[in-house]
């Protein structure tokens, strides 16, 4: 695997585990698309740090866990604010 890959498993999973991002947060602030983030930090992660890997796993479980509450909220927010107008 390329040096600047491991570099970039490790700085997603930093970011993941510093704010609780979830994928497509930390792409966008990476500049990344979210299908190189999961990459970095599903498998390539797990071959740099397994121990960083293991943590970060444990975010993103969590984040998938909720995912379908923040899918309401959004659709919720989504139709209070057309409701205004």
């Amino acid at each position: 695997m390329w040096e600047y890959m491991q570099r970039r498993a490790v700085r997603c999973a930093e970011y993941i585990l510093e704010t609780g991002a979830t994928v497509r947060e930390c792409a966008a602030h990476l500049g990344v698309s979210k299908s190189t983030v999961h990459k970095d930090v599903s498998e390539r992660l797990a071959a740099v740090d397994r121990q960083l890997y293991k943590r970060v796993r444990a975010v993103l479980d969590k984040n998938l866990a909720e995912r379908h509450i923040r899918g309401g909220d959004a659709t919720r927010r989504k139709y209070r604010g057309n409701a205004r107008r």
